[in-house]
């Protein structure tokens, strides 16, 4: 039983830590975090199962880790109200052509990450832009002012 709770205390610690990088972070990893990511897996598994190295201790903690991220998967989809709070919202960072900085600021993103997400997009000025949303997944959706997606 003392993996069970080890994996979930690990669990919620993790999610909170992934909250808390941010939604850019997440959604484009250099190399080195990559690896950060890559070990600190490792460092969770020594975390979780201690001294435990039977098939019993790892069929526990990855059971647990499972059923964790099953009833919040749940959760999000049975309550708006746990969706946002669990996933985040989408936020709104460019409205008809200008930045809004605050919420560029909340997510700490540049002008020049988003320009270049917009030419990724093939859009070539901001003046184009109607909208561009950052999704709580870290991407950027784009609505130009003609109507079209990007």
């Amino acid at each position: 039983m003392d993996i069970v709770a080890r994996a979930a205390i690990m669990f919620v610690l993790l999610y909170v830590l992934l909250r808390l990088m941010g939604k850019r972070e997440l959604g484009q990893l250099t190399p080195f975090e990559l690896v950060v990511m890559i070990v600190l897996g490792d460092l969770i598994q020594q975390g979780v199962t201690h001294n435990d190295f039977s098939l019993t201790g790892a069929l526990l903690a990855i059971s647990t880790f499972a059923l964790l991220a099953i009833l919040m998967s749940w959760l999000t989809y049975l309550s708006p109200r746990a969706e946002r709070l669990l996933d985040g919202e989408p936020r709104v960072i460019i409205c008809d052509g200008e930045l809004i900085k605050d919420n560029l600021r909340r997510d700490r993103m540049t002008q020049s990450e988003v320009e270049s997400e917009m030419r990724l997009a093939g859009i070539a000025q901001m003046d184009q832009v109607a909208w561009a949303i950052l999704e709580p997944q870290g991407k950027i959706s784009f609505i130009k002012k003609d109507g079209r997606e990007s």
